[in-house]
Formats: C-alpha cells, sequence, structure tokens
C-alpha cells in the first residue's frame, strides 16, 4: 500500500521531460548555425557585397586605344586591368582572379597593365605590386562604364575584349569571361570585341562630367 505522497511520476510528464533537453539542445544549435553564419558573412566580406552585387551593366565596344609606346603588332598579347581604389569590396575578388590569370598565363607573350581611375589615390593589392605595369592614361577611358574591368588587346595590336571579368554574386575565376579569351588569343585565334550586359559586383566609373554607366 502507498501513500499518496509516495505515487509515482505521472506518466504524461516522462516524455516532456525526456524531450526537454532535446529541445534545449536544437535551440542551441540553431542559435551556433545563425551566429556561425553571421561571422562568415562579414568575414569574407559578402555582406558588403551585395550594395554592388546586382548592378547590371552595359560594357559596349569600347574604342580604347593604347598608348603610341605599346599599340601595333608587337608580338605580345596587352592587358589592361582598370580599377578604383575606392571600389574596395568588388575589388578583392578581382583582384584574387587577377593574379591568378598572371600566374596561370606566366609563360605566355603577355604583358599585364594597371589603369587607377583618375582623380583617385591607391595603391593595388600587396600581391599584385610589381606584376602589373602602371599607365598614366588610355584614350577611350571615360567611356569605360564600371571597374574593376579589363581589356586585352591582340599580339596585332587589334582590342579583342572589353569588358568585365567575370559576372555573378561574387566575381571571380569560377564565372570568367578572360580565361576563354587569353587562351583563344595565345593560341594564335582572332577575337572580336562583342558588347555585353553582365550583372555582379561593380562600381560605376564617372570619370568625365555627364557621363554615366
Amino acid at each position: 500500500m502507498f501513500l499518496a505522497g509516495d505515487e509515482e511520476t505521472p506518466r504524461s510528464t516522462i516524455p516532456l521531460l525526456r524531450r526537454r533537453p532535446v529541445i534545449l539542445f536544437l535551440c542551441a544549435t540553431v542559435c551556433i548555425l545563425i551566429g556561425t553564419g553571421v561571422a562568415l558573412w562579414r568575414y569574407f566580406g559578402i555582406g558588403g557585397v551585395t550594395s554592388y552585387s546586382n548592378q547590371a551593366v552595359i560594357f559596349r565596344d569600347s574604342d580604347l586605344r593604347l598608348p603610341p609606346d605599346l599599340a601595333g603588332n608587337t608580338g605580345r598579347i596587352r592587358v589592361v586591368h582598370f580599377w578604383d581604389p575606392d571600389c574596395t569590396t568588388c575589388n578583392e575578388n578581382t583582384d584574387a582572379h587577377l593574379n591568378y590569370l598572371i600566374s596561370m598565363f606566366r609563360g605566355a607573350n603577355i604583358d599585364f597593365y594597371s589603369m587607377r581611375k583618375p582623380g583617385t589615390h591607391g595603391q593595388l593589392s600587396a600581391f599584385l605590386r610589381g606584376k602589373l605595369k602602371p599607365l598614366a592614361g588610355i584614350e577611350g577611358i571615360e567611356r569605360i562604364p564600371a571597374s574593376p574591368a579589363i581589356a586585352i588587346w591582340a599580339a596585332d595590336g587589334k582590342l579583342a575584349y572589353a569588358g568585365p571579368y567575370s559576372e555573378g554574386f561574387v566575381c571571380s575565376s569560377a564565372n570568367s569571361f578572360v580565361e576563354p579569351i587569353l587562351g583563344m588569343l595565345v593560341a594564335g585565334e582572332h577575337v572580336r570585341p562583342v558588347p555585353l550586359v553582365a550583372v555582379g559586383c561593380y562600381c560605376p566609373w564617372n570619370t568625365a562630367p555627364g557621363e554615366h554607366p
């Protein structure tokens, strides 16, 4: 015979007591995942990319001309990197992409140059310094709609490409326009520049009054 105070815990409360640690564990796991996601978002700079990542830009067949001492049939492919020091968010991935290009085509007949946005001040990423020759100016630069951008001249001196490195939420070598073009030029194939619309991380160039991307 058992007294009322000695009765067993009602069975209906046992499952709840057993589930409570599981519920607490799941809540803690969700909080950890959310915190990790936010940390990665900030660490890799993706949070800052959102203000630029949905930019749809029309890159037309730019009438760019190299300086006279670099123009013409030199037998070497010429690559010019257009960059804006103030476009730090977009520059991060593009700089890494450019460094990859330089390494990938190290043994090819390619010369790499850089053209900083007129009126700005700054230096290229440390890992790019010394790998590109800076240019003081290029004719037609005011018609570039946005940066980061790249222009490629074939060995015969004709413009083969003028536009973005790539497109997408994070512009990188994974969605590049450039590697195939350089590969064809190195192989001696002819490439003609064509206008294109790209959506990605770009900053307005606007080097002259009244110019808009």
